[in-house]
């Protein structure tokens, strides 16, 4: 299916209950116009049939076409052409006829905005146009009091129904906002936060630490030997082993933690309010817990880790300095053996 004709099977979804309601309410209106004159039984016919018949044809109409979303959009300029052709017949009618244009416009403005509200007014137009070469009406300025109540229902609760629609559809259009917003900041193989949203992270994690003077510590996690396992065991497994990581990550870690997945086989995790002591030891128990991990893929396969940490500190020039300092802490685990954590404090360095 077309991405057109999807739009259009939706809006004629949404249309078609609201459509069904408005011109039963309007048949109320018209038929209340329409009495005085005494109007024959092929325009009674027509009044019935535009009210109660036309709304499921529409439907149907849109759901059988190639293009739904171009049938949908003739069906509401329809209706617009039947409520001015009703104006007309009402012998222009003031309350009738301005009820009938004003849902009309009012509905096309909702679903198609200026543009489509000028093309209704166009349609309106030209069924006032018709209505006027059939029924030759004169204007009659007087709505009686029978009238005036029959228009009351479609205005009172016509505008109440499209008001529930657009709020729902704005409802949903939000969800659909965070839910995009979200996969654009997540890796989609690990579930994490991607490169960039974790460097933004970094970046007001740094803020907050210097102007409350708080501790925080950010580590760089690295899989130990990966390429060997990708080309060992194949990169099914490997991405079985990185989704592995991410899962003792989610774990193991605070709610106030925050773990992303930096690039390739590294990780990378914001400790808020941690000093560098407890985070040595939460990193180690988390290296610990991957250690034992198994794999079913192959009872063979190990995988470990190497883990930098860097704590905050005021000689921080910004959140990159910091970094650096993980990556340095990274380094130094990765030369002296790999499967353990580093930790640098300035310009020392301590390996466990």
């Amino acid at each position: 299916m077309s991405v057109a004709g999807g739009k259009g099977l939706s809006l004629a979804a949404r249309l078609y209950k609201s459509r069904a309601l408005g011109l039963t309410l309007g048949f109320v209106c018209v038929a209340a116009g329409m009495y005085p004159f005494h109007p024959s039984g092929w325009v009674w016919a027509l009044m019935i049939a535009n009210g109660f018949i036309w709304p499921h044809l529409a439907y149907q109409w849109s759901l059988r076409s190639s293009n739904s979303l171009r049938a949908e959009t003739r069906n509401l300029l329809f209706d617009s052409f039947c409520g001015g052709f009703w104006v007309g017949a009402m012998h222009f009618n003031p309350l009738p006829s301005v009820t009938t244009l004003s849902m009309m416009t009012m509905n096309n403005v909702a679903i198609g905005g200026p543009r489509f509200m000028l093309a209704g007014w166009v349609a309106q137009a030209l069924g006032v146009g018709v209505s006027m070469l059939v029924f030759t009406p004169a204007f009659i300025a007087v709505t009686s009091e029978a009238q005036l109540y029959a228009c009351l229902p479609i205005l009172m609760l016509y505008p109440l129904v499209l008001g529930w629609i657009c709020y729902r559809q704005t409802i949903t259009l939000s969800r659909h906002k965070r839910e995009l917003l979200a996969l654009s900041r997540t890796d989609s193989l690990s579930g994490l936060l991607n490169h960039g949203a974790w460097k933004d992270h970094l970046e007001i994690e740094f803020q907050r630490c210097r102007r409350g003077q708080q501790g925080a510590a950010i580590a760089l996690i690295d899989i130990d030997h990966f390429k060997a396992i990708n080309d060992t065991y194949g990169h099914v497994t490997g991405d079985i082993v990185l989704r592995q990581l991410s899962k003792v990550l989610r774990q193991n870690l605070r709610a106030t933690d925050l773990a992303g997945r930096y690039g390739g086989d590294e990780f990378c995790v914001i400790l808020p309010d941690m000093p560098l002591g407890r985070a040595t030891e939460v990193m180690d128990a988390l290296r610990d817990r991957f250690n034992c991990l198994g794999y079913a893929q192959d009872p063979t396969l190990r995988a470990s880790l190497s883990i930098g940490l860097a704590p905050y500190q005021a000689s921080h020039s910004d959140a990159i300095s910091w970094l650096n300092d993980a990556d340095q802490a990274l380094y130094e685990a990765k030369s002296s053996g790999r499967n353990r954590v580093s930790s640098v404090l300035g310009s020392w360095l301590k390996s466990v």
